[in-house]
């Protein structure tokens, strides 16, 4: 009875016993570490902690040790890569005056941050689409003349070589008109069906593996317990494929990528909650992305590479929210993460 009301609070509650091992995390403390329960347990201290603060650990022993409570705030704790704020409250539960269990409940302090970065990343989106198709119809028709026009043209002259200019003109109003399409984004509507997401992932790499030159190590952690979503197939596959490829791209075919699956509890995004999502990490070993860039990446026609279009995390975006979800990243050297989250609804909740 106890584990149903403490999976209904919003705090993270994690329970160890007296060698410090994990015997039971909530449905909050699983979101805050951002793995799976089934994943958790079991595991010391030490490994959940190693890269955090150090006070966690320290605090954790003293209260063994002490048979006292504690409490500290403003602690930072890594979670893949990430770091959040937490303020932590020890309480050691005795049993013949003998510490047999510490209950550790944490609080995030800058959640609501992340929901504000969540919030004005689909602004930012929103604004940027409305832009870039305003702009893409306003070339189109134009281009559109253009081509009819350099059409009209070679059917009037006979000479080989002025033919030749007519043909680069409608060449390059075809370029320019597929550029157009790419920049408009998705225009159809995704065909949703019940799927099996590491399907889709399996493809994804498979597909990547074929691609690159051998030198390229692909590895997959997945998370069994994720239910099927209601999903366009396709779509999914060219959204993970573009970012799955930008990471290629990061590491010049010769890195290692991870494509990892976790189960993600109480998600907000655009002031919509659910209650369980899908959360997909695509992670390389590349040099990163620069501040400046990071806040840019997901604008059509910005990109960091010379021969890059700027439309593959763009499209990717847009695909993912047509699903409802979103996707963010963050990066360093060595370690850039594209988190991928697709809510999980109810067969009564399909959009």
């Amino acid at each position: 009875m106890y584990k149903r009301l403490l999976d209904n609070l919003n705090s993270a509650v994690l329970l160890f016993n007296n060698e410090l091992i994990l015997t039971y995390v909530n449905t909050a403390g699983e979101e805050l570490l951002a793995d799976s329960a089934h994943h958790l347990k079991g595991q010391s201290a030490l490994e959940l902690f190693k890269s955090s603060d150090q006070a966690l650990l320290v605090n954790l022993r003293q209260s063994l040790s002490a048979q006292e409570p504690l409490v500290e705030r403003s602690l930072n704790l890594n979670r893949i890569g990430q770091t959040v704020t937490v303020n932590i409250s020890i309480t050691p539960l005795l049993k013949k005056e003998k510490v047999v269990e510490l209950l550790l409940e944490l609080q995030q302090v800058d959640n609501h941050l992340r929901i504000s970065k969540e919030e004005r990343l689909i602004t930012q989106q929103n604004t940027a689409r409305l832009l870039v198709r305003g702009l893409a119809h306003e070339i189109k028709n134009p281009l559109g003349g253009l081509r009819g026009a350099a059409q009209l043209l070679d059917l009037e002259i006979d000479d080989p070589e002025l033919k030749e200019y007519t043909k680069i003109i409608i060449a390059e109003s075809d370029r320019l008109q597929g550029l157009m399409d790419k920049m408009l984004g998705p225009n159809k509507l995704p065909n949703k069906a019940a799927l099996n997401i590491h399907a889709v992932l399996e493809r994804v790499r498979q597909l990547v593996h074929v691609e690159s030159s051998g030198n390229l190590t692909i590895k997959a952690d997945y998370d069994p317990s994720i239910p099927e979503l209601h999903a366009d197939k396709d779509q999914l596959i060219q959204a993970i494929l573009n970012i799955t490829r930008n990471a290629v791209q990061a590491t010049e075919g010769k890195g290692n990528i991870m494509i990892r699956t976790r189960i993600h509890r109480h998600l907000t995004i655009g002031r919509k909650h659910y209650k369980l999502a899908a959360k997909i990490d695509i992670i390389d070993d590349g040099p990163g992305i620069d501040t400046d860039m990071i806040q840019q990446i997901f604008y059509p026609m910005i990109t960091g590479r010379a021969q890059g279009t700027g439309l593959g995390l763009s499209i990717a975006q847009s695909l993912i929210n047509q699903h409802n979800g979103l996707i963010e990243c963050n990066s360093e050297p060595k370690n850039t993460v594209f988190s991928i989250y697709l809510p999980i609804l109810n067969p009564g909740d399909q959009q």
